[in-house]
């Protein structure tokens, strides 16, 4: 067995490619189901967010379970293999349990430390349980990264100060217009990010800001959060009259296809004032077709690298302490790993043991007398069990702590050949 990462991200792939590869949560439990159809992929999990689709697998033969992967992800998005396979990246074992670590901590994401990409983590191991694709390698891995990712965020300042996708729009917006207060500025979409986007706003100085939202009543839940700023709330029919108001609009919504384009634009602009779009969705909400507009600037999640460069030399000295950590956190992992090799081993001799203990006990009753071994069989039952306890206590204790792979298994191998055990495999 072999862990992998199959996926593409904000440093191998552009928007465009990204977008197309997008899980929608409500799409997850499907795609899961058939990545565990595959016959090389026992464990999976995915990590679908606007700056990376990642899928972790636990395959019984690597290059079978990766070109399974490789295939998925290109039905799914409907590129052939030999275009795609620039984009991907694939990390194996180690590699991929400390980049599933620097993910959980921020080290992978785009603004160096952001916070959401911890709990997007949590999500995908929540998700996995619940759609039952994970099993123990997984589970014990996301739970690892997890860890790693809460000690990242209480033991460094890499979480520290405005980092998150949304806070470098709003950064990029304020280099592009300096005076935030005097602009009208739109938000589409009423979720997290768009409250971290209200957020750094209100800290720029912008107090001109609707929201426009499918549901009133979740964009009524975001005003409620900032009730200094008196926010309005208007509804998605009412979007491209906001628009054709505002002079900054920012984008974030789950919506799969583009919800703003070159003839929505043209029929509500009037050209007596610039228009700014940040586009902060993948896949992205504002259409390609509206670059090279007249009075109208258009921006999408990759247009904030420049932004993020200059957070990211403030930050490097965090991001080594960071480092620091997930090696810990990586070999605790992989001591546990290792111990895996143990526990068939450990668990038929424990069963073959068990078995001899009450086939002699068994014996030793009958031959007692019924009135005898009824009054004191269970005083017997417990002594003989604390005898195989404590025969067998050290001998495991030391098996499992042997670091020494080559001495493990030879140990193993003993073990089985001494007291003829019968192993069956982990995964059937």
């Amino acid at each position: 067995m072999n862990i992998a990462v199959v996926g593409l991200s904000h440093k191998t792939a552009p928007v465009e490619i990204r977008e197309k590869l997008s899980i929608q949560e409500a799409k997850l439990e499907s795609a899961l189901s058939q990545l565990r159809s595959y016959p090389h992929i026992l464990e999976v999990a995915i990590i679908s967010t606007c700056n990376r689709l990642e899928i972790y697998a636990v395959t019984t033969e690597t290059d079978q379970g990766v070109r399974e992967i490789s295939q998925f992800l290109c039905e799914i998005g409907h590129i052939p293999l030999h275009q795609l396979r620039r984009y991907l990246f694939i990390l194996l074992h180690q590699d991929a349990v400390r980049h599933l670590m620097r993910v959980a901590a921020g080290l992978e994401s785009l603004v160096l430390g952001e916070g959401q990409i911890l709990a997007q983590v949590k999500n995908t191991h929540k998700l996995a349980q619940k759609y039952h694709s994970i099993a123990q390698i997984l589970d014990r891995l996301f739970k690892q990264a997890m860890t790693a990712g809460k000690r990242v965020r209480s033991e460094t300042n890499i979480g520290t100060g405005a980092v998150s996708i949304s806070s470098a729009a709003v950064e990029l917006a304020y280099i592009k217009v300096e005076n935030l207060a005097a602009c009208n500025v739109c938000i589409i979409g009423a979720g997290k990010m768009s409250r971290l986007l209200v957020q750094h706003l209100l800290a720029k100085g912008a107090d001109r800001i609707t929201v426009v939202n499918r549901s009133h009543l979740r964009a009524e839940e975001l005003a409620n959060q900032f009730p200094e700023a008196q926010l309005k709330i208007q509804l998605l029919p009412e979007m491209m009259n906001a628009i054709a108001a505002s002079d900054i609009v920012f984008t974030s919504t789950a919506a799969t296809e583009p919800i703003i384009n070159r003839v929505k634009l043209e029929a509500v602009l009037t050209g007596e004032r610039a228009l700014m779009l940040f586009d902060i969705s993948v896949p992205r909400n504002v259409d390609a077709d509206v670059v090279g507009m007249e009075y109208v600037q258009s921006h999408n999640v990759d247009d904030l690298k420049a932004v993020v460069a200059q957070n990211y030399e403030s930050r490097r000295k965090m991001a080594q302490e960071a480092e620091a950590l997930l090696e810990q956190e990586i070999e605790a992992f992989e001591l546990w790993w290792r111990s895996l090799e143990t526990v068939p081993t450990i668990s038929c001799l424990r069963s073959k043991v068990e078995s001899i203990r009450e086939q002699e006990l068994e014996k030793a009753l009958s031959r007692l007398g019924t009135e005898f071994a009824e009054k004191h069989q269970e005083v017997i039952e417990a002594m003989t069990r604390g005898i195989v306890n404590k025969i067998l206590h050290e001998p495991m204790v030391q098996l499992r702590a042997q670091q020494d792979i080559e001495a493990r298994r030879r140990c193993l191998e003993s073990l089985k050949m001494l007291f003829d055990l019968d192993i069956e495999e982990q995964y059937s």
